[in-house]
């Protein structure tokens, strides 16, 4: 009888251990599985002047409300609704790691059918200004890269890996067929290469040298800009709203003139930042819709002198939630 006790409970513990109380048996392991009909917008910031510029617009608004806050691993969350349709906001964190890990907990979390980030950038195209907007389509990561000891006897050449080499043929084919592939060029012992990234239904990896936001959400943005007032700074100057082309993420705060002008030449890049291609990898691996609204901080190296981000961080945030408040307008008629 003390066999068969003990063989009970010794089942008992693997059946309570082997499925999670909330899934189902047939799910036993990864996220939830929220239903088709739970549908939220994730509001998404990568720091505090840009998530208070977000908070500070929705307390003017009575159309907007943050009903609870949680807090999981640190990060915390407000979930409301706008125009009666759900929302999440949160912070990323800054750069990169920050980035692709918060986002990915989030649609662990909640059930987001879309993303809307907004933030600040660094202007990589000249006819920028600070309190500026770009909407970029497509984002890319440009500190993906292998940095190399130049020939011995040429400086001016560098050893390159096989691998790379290889690689770099592979790059040069796409250009022939991708009018938005990178012309990677090297900058010094710099040379820009690509990750490789696996998602549900391929059979491997695939090198990725940009994420597009999404053509919807794109398109909503385009009917946000013909439907808002015209966006001011403080001053009461207008700005400008420049739609398309190319953002570009590193892990970098990029201050730089010489490296600036190498993000045009490579990438044709407009902005400069630390998160977007983070987050649309993210949402690219997860099926997920998403765009990326950044208003110009500074000029990425471009000025004379020091660097003013830390002037216009707020003011650039200001201007990016009125269009992203406008985005979500549309987005509430689409619904």
């Amino acid at each position: 009888m003390k066999n068969i006790v003990v063989c009970c409970v010794g089942l008992l513990l693997m059946a309570c251990a082997g499925t999670p109380q909330n899934e189902s048996p047939s799910v036993q392991y990864g996220p939830r599985i929220f239903p088709e009909a739970e549908k939220w917008t994730a509001i998404v910031a990568a720091y505090e002047p840009e998530i208070e510029a977000i908070d500070r617009a929705f307390e003017k608004l009575d159309s907007a409300q943050i009903d609870k806050v949680v807090t999981i691993k640190g990060v915390k969350y407000q979930i409301g609704s706008y125009k009666g349709e759900p929302i999440v906001v949160f912070t990323t964190g800054i750069s990169v790691p920050n980035a692709a890990m918060t986002m990915q907990m989030a649609l662990d979390y909640f059930p987001i059918d879309k993303v809307v980030m907004m933030g600040i950038a660094g202007a990589v195209n000249p006819s920028f200004e600070p309190g500026d907007i770009a909407i970029p389509e497509r984002w890319y990561f440009h500190d993906e890269s292998v940095y190399v000891n130049p020939e011995p006897s040429n400086p001016s050449e560098f050893i390159l890996p096989d691998y790379y080499e290889s690689a770099l043929g592979r790059y040069k084919e796409r250009e022939q067929s991708d009018p938005h592939a990178p012309k990677y060029k090297n900058f010094g012992f710099i040379h820009p290469e690509e990750m490789a990234v696996v998602k549900d239904g391929w059979d491997s990896p695939r090198q990725m040298p940009y994420f597009s936001a999404s053509e919807n959400l794109l398109s909503y943005a385009k009917q946000a800009m013909e439907n808002i007032p015209q966006i001011t700074m403080p001053s009461g100057t207008p700005i400008t709203v420049h739609y398309g082309g190319n953002g570009v993420t590193g892990s970098v705060f990029l201050d730089n003139a010489e490296y600036r002008m190498s993000l045009q030449d490579v990438y044709n890049a407009q902005v400069t930042e630390m998160e977007s291609a983070a987050v649309g990898q993210v949402c690219f691996v997860n099926n997920v819709d998403w765009i990326i609204i950044r208003s110009i901080s500074d000029l990425a190296g471009g000025q004379v002198g020091k660097n003013e981000e830390n002037v216009f961080d707020a003011i650039a945030s200001g201007t990016g939630t009125k269009l992203m408040i406008g985005l979500l307008d549309e987005l509430v008629k689409s619904e």
